[in-house]
């Protein structure tokens, strides 16, 4: 065995509050890499209903990596949510009807931010927002409760609210080594084969892992 099979809803079927995220998702504008997990005692298939304000019309993509672990009441809010802001009143007259559609907005109107991204090996805390076309780079972490109004850097430990980088995970030129490495792109194989310094904290083993191939 070299790990559970990517292509499951539940990993481990003896702990069913966690799923792979990729295998239960419906919409074309969410992409999630595997062995992405979300974990929710109170459903966890039900990871959609946490990305909300999300219509096709406006393009918008939900993008997460491999690999990231996300925990129970994370919200995703995506561009639909914005309203225009440049009139006197920001008021969406529009969807609610009885003759004020025809003051719908144009989309160049809208403060559109583009696609929200999750890289790879990102740890969200509990009860986290993210706010539209937010970056958050690989290997960083998110604090619980934080809610993300702007980008993060890779493998930096972020959080509050409105979240601010409190420090980096390890010096550059390891965030640098780690980047290049992209160890979540290797097969499972190989990724089981050095499990071992993966999950240490050995940063001198860690940074031969390209030598030992």
């Amino acid at each position: 065995m070299i790990g559970p099979n990517p292509d499951s809803i539940y990993p481990n079927e003896q702990l069913k509050q966690i799923v792979f995220i990729k295998n239960v998702i419906t919409r074309p504008n969410i992409q999630v890499g595997a062995y992405t997990y979300y974990d929710d005692v109170d459903g966890a298939e039900r990871f959609e209903e946490h990305v909300t304000h999300h219509y096709e019309c406006l393009g918008d993509r939900l993008i997460i990596g491999k690999f990231c672990a996300i925990a129970r009441g994370i919200e995703f809010v995506m561009n639909g949510a914005n309203h225009r802001m440049q009139s006197v009143t920001t008021y969406p007259f529009n969807i609610m009807g009885g003759g004020w559609e025809r003051y719908t907005p144009q989309l160049e109107e809208l403060p559109l931010k583009g696609d929200t991204v999750v890289g790879n090996d990102v740890w969200i805390g509990q009860h986290v927002t993210v706010l539209p076309g937010v970056h958050i780079g690989d290997g960083a972490i998110i604090a619980a409760n934080a809610v993300v109004a702007s980008d993060v850097p890779p493998y930096c430990i972020a959080g509050g609210n409105p979240c601010r980088v409190i420090r980096k995970r390890f010096d550059d030129a390891l965030i640098a080594y780690l980047l290049e490495l992209r160890w979540w792109d290797w097969d499972a194989e190989r990724i089981f084969r050095h499990m071992d310094v993966l999950c240490s904290g050995d940063l001198t083993a860690i940074r031969r892992l390209a030598d030992t191939e």
